[in-house]
């Protein structure tokens, strides 16, 4: 990931719980249609994703339920917290994204929000399956073990 690498890369909100939850398929990155008071408030780095999911609802891919709480200096022009925030894709994408959703059953979950280098919102959005509960125990069994292997090796090495 080059991006992570470039000093002005700056993530806002990250879903850990994301790839724990859900097994995650494909990803790629949106842009977020947001008022002012809602940058000033990501840049202030105050965002939740944990909760939100994407929709694709006439056309367009929506994000909902994330959480931009309000600007401090905003007064009468602030924007709702929990509103929805359509994404930016383009319609190819779009399409793709809408037939994974309809076709296989997957869903759409927002992994992380950051700024990229050129100081734009963006939304690394990413098309996986929900786990079963055996999954996710599997999943936790071989964290455990990776650990567990890398402690040992480096008390012997």
């Amino acid at each position: 990931m080059a991006q992570e690498k470039n000093k002005n890369f700056k993530v806002v909100a990250e879903n850990r719980k994301a790839r724990f939850s859900y097994e995650i398929t494909d990803t790629l990155e949106a842009g977020l249609v947001l008022t002012g008071t809602e940058v000033k408030s990501l840049r202030e780095g105050q965002a939740n994703i944990q909760e939100s999911y994407a929709s694709a609802e006439g056309g367009e891919i929506w994000l909902i339920n994330s959480y931009i709480p309000e600007y401090f200096a905003g007064n009468r022009f602030n924007h709702e917290p929990r509103r929805r925030r359509k994404l930016l894709l383009s319609k190819r994408e779009m399409s793709r994204l809408a037939q994974a959703v309809d076709r296989e059953g997957m869903t759409m979950v927002p992994l992380k929000m950051y700024f990229n280098e050129r100081g734009l919102a963006k939304l690394q959005i990413a098309v996986g399956k929900g786990k079963k509960l055996h999954d996710k125990r599997e999943t936790e069994k071989k964290r455990d073990w990776n650990r567990e292997k890398a402690r040992l090796l480096k008390e012997k090495g």
